[in-house]
């Protein structure tokens, strides 16, 4: 009798996720569909990491990190165990951010993460007042002067080098080719600083200033300017020129997972389009699952298709890991821009 209870025991997924990545509904569903019972745990990278890293890589069958937190969490703990493609359905992600993100997940030539939720930044723009901004730089257009917002933070650093026409990330390998670049943003910086009404730091912040038309033109994430979106038709996100920076929080499997099965079963199922459409509906964000903003809220899916034409969505720059040391050389070209004087 005592075998027959435990064989009798339900299936189980320990997922270790985000809040808003395994809405209720969706783990109902995958329940039922399945037979797999899922136990999910809310986290963020840090304490990921650290649960992972206390256990040696166990205690759950799937993790969900940023993409930039896999390679470098990998070689120092070793946390991780690698994904088997075969057992993907790789028909079912946008195959731009599939390819991104195994590049920037592979170690030793094995790939340990696929993209779920994605979001970015890039520009907000007032389009009756500031319609020539296109890419970061311009913002330093003379004609709203005074009216632009961005931070001092590495996004702003990343973004205008791009804008440039320099590719930062190609030299994240190179400390002194990549202090040349941040030298050439440093002086764009400063001189833009008279275009500059405030340096953000809150969102709520920047959006009412957005709403006053104090500032017609910012640099902030997609679903900020979707919001302003929804009050004021006129405010939008725009994807720049040379592409919207991105992130991508993964799937990768802890490398004491119990059930790999079940994980990879969780893959494929919230992957389909109208189940990632409940998981943007929860998370607010969408998902790299190919076609789902079809199944989106119509006003969502207008506003995504608007701000992410297929190029603009092909051309977002995806951030990898970041190499010990770039962040002081990044704190040090922020600070000057800080002080210097307009």
């Amino acid at each position: 009798m005592a075998m027959l209870g435990a064989n009798a025991q339900a299936e189980e997924l320990r997922l270790l996720t985000w809040g808003g990545y395994a809405p209720d509904d969706v783990v109902e569903m995958f329940e039922k569909e399945t037979g797999i019972d899922v136990e999910v745990t809310l986290s963020n990278n840090e304490d990921m990491i650290s649960k992972l890293r206390a256990t040696g890589g166990g205690g759950f069958d799937l993790a969900q990190p940023s993409q930039d937190r896999i390679s470098g969490a990998q070689l120092e703990y070793g946390i991780y165990k690698p994904i088997d493609l075969s057992k993907i359905d790789a028909a079912k992600f946008i195959p731009s951010m599939l390819e991104a993100t195994k590049k920037n997940t592979t170690l030793d030539g094995e790939v340990y993460g696929v993209p779920h939720v994605w979001g970015t930044s890039g520009l907000i723009v007032d389009t009756t007042k500031a319609g020539d901004v296109k890419d970061y730089t311009d913002l330093c257009n003379a004609d709203i002067s005074g009216k632009v917002s961005y931070r001092l933070k590495r996004p702003t650093l990343i973004g205008f080098a791009f804008a440039m026409g320099m590719d930062p990330f190609a030299a994240y390998g190179d400390e002194a080719k990549y202090q040349e670049i941040l030298d050439a943003v440093e002086k764009k910086l400063v001189e833009c600083k008279p275009n500059v009404k405030t340096y953000w730091e809150g969102g709520d912040a920047l959006l009412n200033l957005v709403r006053s038309g104090e500032v017609v033109a910012a640099m902030a994430w997609d679903t900020g300017g979707w919001k302003l979106n929804n009050d004021n038709a006129d405010i939008t996100f725009v994807a720049p020129a040379s592409g919207a920076l991105g992130w991508i929080d993964t799937f990768v499997l802890p490398r004491k997972s119990d059930n790999e099965d079940a994980a990879y079963k969780w893959i494929n199922f919230v992957m389909q389009p109208e189940i990632a459409a409940k998981i943007t509906a929860s998370a607010g964000n969408f998902t790299a699952s190919k076609g789902a903003d079809e199944f989106a809220d119509d006003k969502l899916k207008a506003q995504f298709q608007g701000s992410f034409p297929a190029e603009a969505l092909d051309n977002i720059k995806w951030y990898p890991t970041v190499p010990a040391g770039l962040e002081t050389l990044e704190g040090k070209t922020l600070d000057r821009v800080k002080a210097a004087q307009s």
